[in-house]
């Protein structure tokens, strides 16, 4: 059994931000391998701790035999993160997705490529139970260590129990969970799930509410158990959201470590509107008024206002910014100028061109 290395494991728990990568394509919706790459080298250049490959930021159906990119986009910033001599330090995060089959040969190309740690999704599987599920996520674990996901409905995921998340907890091999329901009942199932387990301490936590990031970053959970109160906190972010603005995202996750280690632990208050400045911004980039149908095109459109993508094409020319949407993105720019990471972003792009 293939297991997270130490410098890994403690800087899974330390916390640190894994944006979930976009894939960047050309007009005629083929691999822009260029600004595939260079959307890597930013967010290592950002600081980013890690990156999430075929994720559904990076869009579910890379993996039809009509498009055939899991390989080639999970090989491109494989090979970015070793160019870079990273490789040592950076979490790389493959989502793996679809029947127990599909997700095995999934995890064993992501290892064979040099991932670390396997995002298992639950989309897609709406033949299996709760008890196929950790079936099926035993069977991953034995390829490589595996990080669940509770994603929201609206994008494709399924409502699971809190018994569900205490009994994923209990497999050896579940370093993490990213906790992506939207929805703060559901959000407390996964945590105490999770703290009712043997294993709660050997369990990272990762905020994937990408609409109440700050939020969930700054609150330290009290769960009571029969082995006593378990205090259990999300550490870091695999997020949709960091792959925009993604330097600034880098210095919020420090700021609420100083405040974690500080003798007080006071939150200052111009952090509680900030956090609603964050969830605003989040509403335009994910389309929350049209139920997350722009979400990928949104964070396109940031990208490509930066220079980062060259348009906002998604792979199912269906799936583009909703009416509205664009203006929604200009009205958070103007309003919170404080949280774009243009400037970074414009000096890297003069050290990068294509």
């Amino acid at each position: 059994m293939r297991m997270l290395s130490e410098l890994k494991t403690n800087k899974l728990h330390d916390g640190t931000v894994i944006p979930a990568h976009p894939l960047a394509l050309h007009s005629d919706r083929t691999l822009d391998r260029a600004r595939q790459k260079r959307l890597t080298q930013y967010y290592l250049n950002a600081g980013a701790g890690g990156i999430a490959v075929a994720v559904h930021t990076t869009q579910f159906a890379i993996r039809t035999p009509k498009y055939d990119l899991l390989k080639p986009v999970l090989a491109i910033t494989a090979e970015t993160i070793e160019e870079e001599g990273l490789s040592a330090s950076i979490l790389k995060i493959a989502g793996v997705t679809g029947p127990t089959t599909q997700a095995v040969q999934e995890a064993q190309l992501a290892a064979s490529l040099g991932y670390d740690i396997a995002l298992i999704g639950t989309n897609q599987l709406d033949g299996y139970d709760e008890a196929d599920l950790l079936e099926r996520a035993c069977s991953i674990a034995e390829v490589m260590p595996i990080m669940g996901f509770y994603l929201q409905p609206a994008v494709g995921g399924r409502v699971l129990s809190q018994s569900f998340w205490q009994q994923l907890a209990g497999i050896e091999n579940l370093v993490g969970v990213k906790i992506a329901p939207f929805n703060r009942y559901q959000t407390l199932d996964v945590i105490r799930g999770i703290c009712l387990s043997s294993r709660a301490e050997e369990i990272a936590l990762y905020t994937g509410n990408d609409d109440n990031i700050l939020m969930d970053l700054l609150t330290t959970y009290q769960i009571k158990t029969d082995r006593g109160t378990c205090s259990k906190r999300i550490v870091g972010g695999l997020l949709g959201h960091w792959a925009v603005w993604t330097e600034k995202a880098v210095a919020l996750l420090k700021q609420v470590k100083e405040i974690r280690e500080s003798t007080s632990s006071v939150v200052p208050e111009h952090f509680l509107s900030e956090a609603q400045m964050i969830t605003d911004s989040n509403a335009a980039f994910f389309d929350a008024k049209h139920n997350f149908a722009g979400c990928i095109a949104g964070l396109h459109e940031v990208l490509r206002r930066q220079g980062l993508l060259e348009g906002t094409w998604c792979l199912d020319p269906q799936e583009g910014l909703s009416p509205g949407q664009r203006e929604e993105i200009d009205r958070v720019y103007q309003e919170y100028p404080h949280l774009n990471d243009d400037e970074f972003v414009t000096n890297f792009l003069k050290k990068h061109p294509l």
